[in-house]
């Protein structure tokens, strides 16, 4: 693990601060930067996020699909976690906050797009981070490309229709025309570029050009993941300074979802008798979200200044550390699991 990896936690709240801090101070800057659009899309972000995720896609080798029938369990317990409950389970805390828990506490418009910002982020399987998780539990690697690789496939065609389906459900109108362009511009173009960088660069299979190519791509990665964040939250500054409850409010769902959805997973691996290497990676896949693409759609179809963006930009605040305490608890665990 190198120095931006280890310490992760801390440059992201390193720049959750300076963003905040330089959304306030100069407000025309970062007004300046969300007039930046076009067809709905905020350019500014759409370079950063593709930055973020274009060295994870290239990472992703297509070819281990073959290996699909191996070991099959671990696979089906993450997809079965992703694509039949962590959703479902996002939008019915959405609702039972928001609407029942939270109600007196929010008017009900910008508590539906709350609810539209999260549902966003639980329908959203993590890609990108899943790589680290895996590491720091010491996972199978080539198992956990082949979750990845899987998961990425049905995203291209199920991320569209059940986040419309699920927000059509909590009453908020989607535009299918912005949703289909962010799935294409987030996640099956950056797919398509990575796959035939990859043939391009791996085409005798020795993997120096590439591991030196995604070496060179690294730092340019991490710094496009903390431009991000400092962009997010700059852009949201006036409303978390004015509004620190609403941080709060919008937390604790999400805090309960990705405790109560590794926990599931946790001791469905568990009772699977699967082995760590692939019980702990399974279970982290699962349980992250892809935070890039939810960020990016929620100001497609919201807009910058929008509760559904606020929502999944709290979805970055929570989820570095949370997801560190599972990888600590993972490991400390390890003897649950057979060799």
């Amino acid at each position: 693990m190198g120095l931006f990896e280890r310490y992760l936690s801390v440059w992201v709240g390193l720049c959750i601060v300076a963003g905040v801090a330089l959304g306030s101070v100069l407000p025309t800057l970062f007004q300046a930067f969300a007039r930046l659009e076009y067809a709905q899309v905020n350019l500014p972000v759409a370079v950063l996020i593709w930055i973020m995720i274009y060295p994870m896609m290239v990472q992703i080798d297509f070819s281990s699909i073959r290996d699909v029938g191996k070991r099959p369990r671990g696979l089906m317990l993450t997809l079965v976690i992703n694509w039949l409950i962590k959703r479902f389970t996002m939008a019915a805390l959405g609702w039972l906050f928001f609407r029942v828990l939270f109600a007196d506490l929010v008017d009900p418009e910008t508590a539906g797009e709350y609810i539209a910002g999260m549902i966003l982020l639980g329908v959203a399987p993590c890609t990108a981070m899943v790589f680290v998780w895996s590491q720091l539990t010491r996972g199978d690697a080539n198992y956990t490309l082949v979750q990845v690789s899987v998961n990425d496939i049905i995203m291209i065609f199920a991320f569209a229709p059940i986040a419309a389906f699920l927000l059509g459900v909590s009453d908020v109108t989607v535009p299918w025309e912005t949703l289909l362009l962010s799935v294409l511009l987030y996640v099956l173009l950056p797919l398509v570029a990575g796959y035939f960088t990859r043939r391009l660069l791996d085409s005798n299979n020795d993997h120096d050009r590439l591991n030196s190519f995604l070496a060179t791509l690294k730092p340019m990665s991490i710094a496009g993941l903390l431009m991000t964040v400092v962009l997010l939250f700059g852009f949201q500054a006036d409303t978390i300074l004015s509004q620190p409850l609403a941080i709060v409010l919008i937390a604790i769902p999400l805090l309960i979802q990705t405790y109560g959805i590794f926990a599931i997973a946790y001791a469905s691996a568990r009772s699977l008798k699967l082995p760590h290497s692939i019980a702990a990676p399974a279970c982290m896949i699962g349980t992250s979200n892809f935070f890039e693409l939810a960020v990016a759609v929620a100001i497609s179809l919201f807009g910058l200044q929008s509760g559904a963006a606020l929502a999944t930009v709290v979805g970055v605040l929570v989820e570095v550390p949370v997801m560190l305490s599972l990888v600590a608890f993972a490991n400390r665990t390890r003897h649950w699991f057979p060799a």
